[in-house]
């Protein structure tokens, strides 16, 4: 008998597992309750799919040997307690495509940093020549890729919504980049959050690799309590490994199995402490993977870095204006903010997830001239910084912001969108809100 294969939510992940399904024999039926796009639903009429949208019928939905279930949809949802109840096991996308391929898998996650990690390692990797992909939470689905490429290594970035489907799944090479309060709003504490993205070390041996920021508090506390039986290579910018990666005399170094490869921090594409550290996280992955200095070194110095992080738009009558919506959290914010100059004009607020915005205080003290919030509701910013900023405007939309900002600066002054928020109060996605943004600066 075929097994019966659930996937609710039909956007590029369901859709692309609904096709790798079908590929391997499976009945497949997709369901969402929320609308479902246009070229999805060719795709799935194209491959014989059954789907419904708008609903969740459960004689349909709870008759399945299996469930692949979105990362948008959060656990709390009737019909995923549902299934959980009868024993139907609820899995990702990442998890089911993992059994129908073989490529060599490194896999990234972290609250900041782990989409330009992702795009600067798959870069470098395509430059020393592999057949690689990328996948996760950037470009195509991984089942999607699984079901009609053929790579041999892939780049995936992992978000902890993904790993908590992930059960029989394996990383070759872990990488994590830091764990700070994020996504509050879906997770019962701290703890519970901290808990998802240590998922990405489970089921690994002495033949894989762990690489994580030695210098992340609670990264360090996880790894000094647990047993790891992968190999284990910190980077950091305040000491020194025998293996891993480290800051010396304005060098990033980077050592494993005594083969050393060093370069100016200087010299590499992407400015500010927090790019050293995704840069060196590549470096050790690469050099783990045998690639040449050379390819590594030209690698760092011309990634060109990711959209909607940090993201130059234009100057307009000597105001600079940048574009940093992938900021969904405070401490993405707090970077961005450490690597901008003073005289800034802060774009910030959204969905709030739980939102502490006290380890912002001191950094908006010295930097910040006005504050522009961005969302429908902005009590815990004016709660935060009213006491510490003469000027804070409330704007409903990209425009009205950047227009009150370009009013609000001066010659030399900058513009910062970095909103430390989700987006969907008043944008589809942070993608919409960075473009949005790009084009209401290009309308000024």
């Amino acid at each position: 008998m075929e097994t019966r294969i659930v996937i609710l939510g039909a956007g590029e992940s369901g859709v692309g597992s609904a096709v790798l399904a079908k590929k391997n024999g499976a009945d497949v039926f997709v369901s969402d309750f929320g609308k479902i796009k246009d070229k999805y639903k060719q795709k799935l009429n194209e491959i014989n799919v059954e789907w419904e949208e708008e609903k969740h019928t459960k004689e349909k939905i709870l008759n399945a040997n299996e469930i692949i279930k979105s990362p948008g949809i959060p656990d709390k949802v009737e019909i995923i307690r549902l299934a959980k109840e009868k024993g139907i096991p609820v899995i990702s996308e990442i998890e089911y495509a993992a059994r129908y391929c073989n490529a060599y898998k490194i896999c990234i996650t972290g609250s900041n940093g782990k989409t330009t990690t992702t795009t600067m390692l798959h870069y470098l990797l395509k430059n020393a020549g592999l057949n690689v992909g990328i996948a996760g939470n950037v470009g195509q689905s991984w089942a999607l890729q699984v079901a009609e490429c053929n790579y041999d290594y892939y780049v995936i970035e992992l978000s902890s919504f993904q790993l908590d489907g992930m059960y029989n799944f394996k990383a070759d090479m872990a990488i994590l980049m830091n764990i700070t309060p994020d996504h509050l709003d879906r997770y019962n504490g701290m703890q519970d959050y901290t808990n998802s993205k240590m998922r990405i070390i489970q089921n690994q041996t002495e033949s894989d690799y762990f690489i994580y920021c030695a210098d992340d508090e609670i990264t360090r506390r996880e790894v000094d309590k647990k047993d790891i039986k992968s190999k284990k290579l910190p980077f950091s910018l305040r000491e020194k490994f025998t293996d891993g990666a480290y800051k010396e005399n304005e060098q990033l170094v980077i050592t494993y199995h005594n083969n050393e490869f060093t370069m100016s921090i200087l010299d590499l594409a992407l400015k500010g402490q927090h790019n050293t550290y995704n840069s060196m996280a590549a470096g050790i992955a690469a050099q783990v993977l045998k690639i040449r200095k050379e390819v590594i070194r030209e690698s760092l110095s011309n990634f060109q870095g990711v959209e909607h992080r940090l993201e130059h738009v234009l100057k307009v009558h000597g105001i600079e204006f940048i574009n940093d919506s992938k900021a969904t959290n405070v401490n993405s914010t707090w970077y961005a903010l450490e690597s901008m100059p003073n005289d800034l004009i802060w774009i910030v607020g959204g969905v709030d997830k739980g939102n502490d915005y006290s380890s912002l205080v001191e950094l908006v003290r010295k930097k910040v001239k006005a504050i522009i919030c961005l969302g429908k509701d902005n009590t815990k910013i004016h709660k935060a910084f009213d006491h510490i900023v003469d000027t804070i405007v409330d704007t409903q939309s990209a425009h009205e912001a950047v227009k009150a900002a370009y009013f609000l600066a001066r010659k030399d002054d900058t513009v910062l969108l970095s909103p430390a928020c989700a987006s969907f109060d008043l944008f589809e996605n942070y993608e919409d809100r960075g473009r949005k943004f790009k084009q209401a600066v290009k309308d000024l």
